[in-house]
């Protein structure tokens, strides 16, 4: 067996490259040798990076230059009742954070949910893409292309399905400025978040148009995809899945768990979330529904970058007249980019797979695309709980009381 020491001083030697170790090792000394390097320079110890469970091997596909492993910690809420399209019953779901009181949050809101009936959840859009830029002449040139690509869209379906099994090419959006052309691909990318799968299968179709068009290709990604950043056109066109949830909640239940009324949520929601969002000029009109995607995105396996996207929400709440005089609270969030998946990616990982075997949804499902679609349909449901309990918490003044008795 090859000793991690040596093969620190080969790097430190000039020898050898940080990236370069898994050629001379297995996966997990590579590591140690990494490790060891990067304590000996920095004058640290490492013991409980060091301390992980997996093979390193099975994070070859996630991560390069390992020297062990982050660990955050992992609880569960729930149960999380839904009737969905994909998702039904109740389910735990499982969310990693480092912030105190969110889970405490969100579980306060989900009982009030459970108590009311559960939620209803649907993911109404579905779309992985992919925009390519393409250099063209001027006008001229633009629209010849643009009018190409609307007559052959087959023949771009054909390409871009030929390099994959599973997904299929939903239809190409083009948009002209100037000498630029975009086309924007989208794709039912099943089961998988399809972020890789949407790449390959664009790259494929670009050929074919650069052939048969004056246009020539820049880059396979020119943003208006788009992917991890904040963008309009995500929340007007949607990525990945568009999913919406929502719930009534009976006057007299919100005063009991919750110690406020429908009117004064309403307002709360309309004045922070709607007015305050448009004057910050946010591209997410809700209250926190990125920690609940966050800590299900690290909890499932899912990339934490494209949180941005999963932000990209509105919560809205309604006061709906009851026959007593009193109101009930019709209370929704849509999340317009919800880019997630059972299959590939870091949902492989052992705790990330353990995760999803919580929620029931670990790998396909059959239908195709049915656990992803289930996944969702609960992480929405989370994210509703999480706006109704904060809403609920500035619309009686708890929010800082509620810190402070759980320590935070």
């Amino acid at each position: 067996m090859t000793d991690p020491d040596a093969l620190a001083d080969r790097v430190q030697d000039g020898e050898l490259r940080l990236h370069e170790l898994e050629d001379h090792a297995d996966y997990d000394t590579a590591a140690t040798a990494r490790r060891l390097l990067v304590e000996r320079e920095t004058e640290t110890e490492l013991e409980t990076i060091s301390d992980y469970t997996f093979p390193a091997e099975r994070a070859e596909p996630n991560v390069e230059n390992m020297i062990g492993a982050a660990q955050v910690p992992l609880g569960v809420v729930g149960p999380v009742a839904v009737s969905g399209g994909a998702a039904d019953g109740e389910h735990y779901l499982p969310l990693a954070t480092t912030e105190g009181a969110l889970l405490a949050s969100v579980n306060r809101g989900l009982s009030v949910i459970r108590v009311a009936g559960g939620a209803d959840a649907r993911v109404t859009k579905t779309g992985m893409t992919r925009a390519p830029v393409f250099r063209v002449a001027g006008v001229v040139e633009a629209s010849e292309t643009v009018e190409w690509v609307e007559k052959n869209v087959d023949r771009l379906r054909e390409a871009a399905e030929s390099t994959t099994s599973h997904g299929e090419l939903l239809g190409v959006e083009p948009y002209v400025v100037g000498d630029s052309v975009y086309l924007r691909f989208a794709y039912d990318t099943k089961d998988a978040m399809g972020m890789n799968m949407a790449t390959i299968a664009t790259g494929e179709a670009c050929s074919i148009v650069e052939r048969e068009t004056p246009a020539s290709l820049v880059a396979l990604s020119g943003n208006l995809c788009s992917d991890k950043k904040p963008a309009a056109v995500n929340a007007v066109e949607g990525r990945g899945r568009s999913v919406t949830a929502d719930v009534v909640i009976p006057g007299p239940l919100l005063e009991e768990r919750l110690h406020t009324t429908a009117d004064a949520i309403v307002e709360a929601n309309t004045r922070k979330n709607l007015i305050g969002s448009a004057k910050a000029g946010s591209l997410g009109f809700n209250a926190h529904a990125a920690n609940v995607v966050g800590a299900a995105f690290l909890a499932t396996g899912q990339d934490e970058a494209q949180v941005v996207e999963g932000a990209n929400a509105i919560t809205t709440m309604d006061a709906r007249d009851r026959e007593d005089g009193a109101s009930d609270l019709y209370a929704s969030v849509s999340l317009a980019s919800l880019e997630v998946g059972t299959v590939g990616g870091g949902t492989a990982l052992p705790t990330q797979s353990e995760a999803l075997e919580i929620l029931g949804l670990r790998g396909g499902g059959d239908p195709a695309g049915s656990n992803a679609d289930a996944l969702a349909e609960i992480i929405a449901v989370g994210a509703l709980a999480g706006e109704l309990s904060l809403l609920a918490a500035l619309a009686s003044r708890h929010l800082a009381s509620a810190h402070e008795d759980l320590g935070r």
